[in-house]
């Protein structure tokens, strides 16, 4: 069988390729899966999409009427995927439930400290020899308190990280994780943690319950040298209410690696066009603001992690098999020999 792959990555496409290898036959596409591209994908009988691929009810139908049964998301969060269209459509979905927190973690410490330390501006000045160490003055993150919300499987790495700056830690999720109490975490309300974080972490799948979980009245509350970091989804922070925040000139340092309307910009080359979004081109131009692509995720630790389990999820539905990475069931009849 040929699977069609959407929104593939060029250092993703080898490896898909070799993952794929043996198993079936894999076609990556560079371009997102939308309602001017969902045409191509008639015929495929599987296709693979990423997460900023928009599968809503009219691109569902389109892959519905050219015969697609099965989608094959390569990534945790499905809030692109119109999942009741999906059912009505009889069409199976799964995702990739698990990959590599580390991944995520880590990256979300390192947008905190490069805002912390100032060093992408510390970075363009010493590209031009200009070594002056006026406007880079940073904090300590020891002594300090991380605010962490939602502490699953990345959540919990990142306090771990906390944990070892040496700083007070405060939690706010529907229910607390064992190994972040270990860590000496404290739960209290989102009120709460808001108010007496110097670091706010956001780490909450995107869901109708947590759009703008960070909105005016949330930013408001934070103290005006608080830095918010957000590698989780970008239906998190209500952007426009954080630009009016950033022109009073509040916050120590913004670090976003995930914007709310970033289909159609994000893993895309726009140097070259004028970007009609205004408060994107707004955003960007806060000194205390770094905003980089969605990237997260990209090791390769994770990135294989997360093929891997694409070829065990297509596996699983050609075979009649069905595992906690499906959203949507509606699988084949098993094949002779299948187990």
């Amino acid at each position: 069988m040929e699977i069609l792959a959407f929104g593939v990555q060029a250092d993703e496409k080898p490896l898909l390729e070799q993952a794929f290898a043996g198993h079936h036959e894999i076609r990556c596409l560079d371009v997102f899966l939308n309602q001017d591209t969902a045409k191509i994908a008639a015929g495929y009988d599987v296709i693979c999409t990423s997460v900023n691929c928009g599968l809503d009810n009219h691109v569902l139908q389109t892959l519905a009427t050219g015969g697609t049964q099965m989608v094959a998301q390569r990534s945790t969060g499905f809030n692109n995927i119109d999942l009741k269209v999906a059912e009505r459509l009889a069409m199976t979905v799964a995702r990739v439930s698990f990959y590599s927190p580390y991944s995520v973690a880590e990256f979300a410490w390192t947008l905190a400290m490069a805002v912390n330390r100032r060093i992408v501006r510390a970075s363009t000045r010493t590209r031009d020899f200009n070594f002056r160490l006026d406007g880079l003055m940073g904090r300590d993150m020891h002594g300090r308190t991380a605010g962490v919300v939602g502490t699953g499987k990345i959540g919990e790495a990142f306090a771990r990280i906390a944990h070892g700056f040496g700083m007070r830690l405060l939690g706010w999720d529907i229910a607390a994780n064992p190994a972040c109490l270990d860590l000496g975490m404290e739960y209290v309300s989102k009120e709460q943690l808001l108010a007496e974080s110097d670091l706010i972490t956001l780490h909450v799948p995107l869901m109708p319950q947590t759009q703008h979980l960070i909105d005016a009245d949330a930013l408001k509350s934070m103290k005006d040298d608080a830095m918010l970091v957000n590698t989780s989804r970008g239906g998190l922070v209500d952007t426009a209410a954080l630009v009016t925040e950033l022109r009073e000139g509040r916050f120590s340092g913004i670090g976003l690696d995930v914007y709310e309307a970033e289909a159609g910009l994000f893993f895309l080359d726009k140097s070259l066009e004028a970007i009609a979004d205004d408060t994107l081109a707004r955003l960007v131009t806060f000194p205390n603001v770094l905003v980089t692509s969605h990237q997260a995720y990209y090791t390769e630790d994770a990135v294989g992690q997360i093929i891997d389990a694409t070829v065990r999820n297509v596996d699983d539905y050609l075979a009649g098999r069905r595992s906690d990475n499906v959203l949507v069931p509606r699988l084949p009849a098993p094949s002779a020999g299948a187990s």
